[in-house]
């Protein structure tokens, strides 16, 4: 499938441990529960009619079919969808179990990835070390650039093999987890496909740098700061008042996501502000104060 062993070796340990970790309920009654319930009532309704198929036909028994609270099951965490989209039997025994067969669940794993676009021999991030002058709102998904030119601004890959010719001409898009602080990404296509797989930006850094450490055990060369993390509430208010304002248009969750760190990093220019693209004190009394 073009998809590095190692990246969906690196998935399995994120998502069961490598297969020690049992999911704790009962898949059937979650898929049915988001169905009535959950956010996303249309997608969960046609994922219980293929979870009953999943049983019907033999495919795990009953009180194996376990997931986690959002309805994904096996070693490498499929909803029904998506087993009957990516599954594979690799092991040749004439069935997809992606609950026991390593193979299986790998290989399906792969088949997720390629077939949601992964790009064979592309790296799913560069590290680098940006320049003091880096502007930290370019960090959305729209704003993509050939990882040359990146280079050329100042940004310093670190960590990792320098990026090959036919690399540099590569889109790719700045990625900053801390705002200013902490490591700093070069995220390229293969990032958003695995994104795709699960959505969590801290999901895509751990199973791409466990991956990494596969080949190359070592650490981030940039460590994690020891930034101060607001309360979800705090932020929340900061995200409804940078959409009051016209900075923000994506959900009030919360969390200092990409978007959000941008409209951050925004108003913090237009209030004078120290512009770090992270949610503090100093922005939300800011804020505050222009109520």
């Amino acid at each position: 499938f073009g998809v590095p062993a190692t990246m969906v070796l690196a998935i399995w340990g994120r998502e069961s441990d490598f297969g020690r970790y049992t999911d704790p309920y009962d898949a059937l009654r979650v898929v049915a529960t988001q169905a009535y319930v959950g956010r996303r009532k249309e997608q969960y309704r046609a994922d219980f009619i293929l979870a009953l198929k999943i049983l019907d036909e033999g495919a795990v028994t009953r009180k194996e079919f376990r997931s986690s609270w959002a309805g994904a099951t096996g070693l490498t965490q499929f909803l029904p969808s998506e087993y009957y989209q990516h599954g594979v039997d690799l092991d040749g025994d004439g069935r997809v179990d992606i609950w026991h067969s390593a193979p299986d669940a790998l290989a399906s794993a792969a088949k997720q990835l390629a077939d949601k676009g992964w790009q064979p021999g592309l790296r799913w991030a560069y590290e680098v070390r940006a320049p003091a002058n880096a502007d930290c709102t370019l960090g959305v998904p729209e704003v993509q650039r050939p990882i040359g030119e990146w280079l050329r601004a100042g940004f310093v890959p670190v960590g990792g093999p320098a990026p090959s010719p036919a690399e540099l001409a590569q889109p790719a898009s700045l990625l900053q987890p801390e705002g200013i602080y902490g490591p700093s990404f070069l995220t390229t296509k293969n990032y958003f496909v695995i994104k795709q797989y699960n959505f969590s930006d801290l999901y895509v850094l751990f199973v791409g740098h466990l991956s990494d450490r596969m080949v190359t055990p070592q650490p981030f060369a940039t460590p994690w700061a020891a930034s101060t993390q607001m309360r979800t509430s705090a932020v929340e208010a900061m995200q409804k008042h940078l959409t009051r304002i016209g900075l923000y248009g994506d959900k009030i969750d919360g969390k200092a996501g990409m978007l959000t760190r941008a409209a951050l990093g925004a108003y913090q220019k237009s209030a004078g502000l120290k512009v770090d693209c992270w949610p503090s004190e100093a922005v939300l009394k800011s804020m505050s104060a222009a109520r």
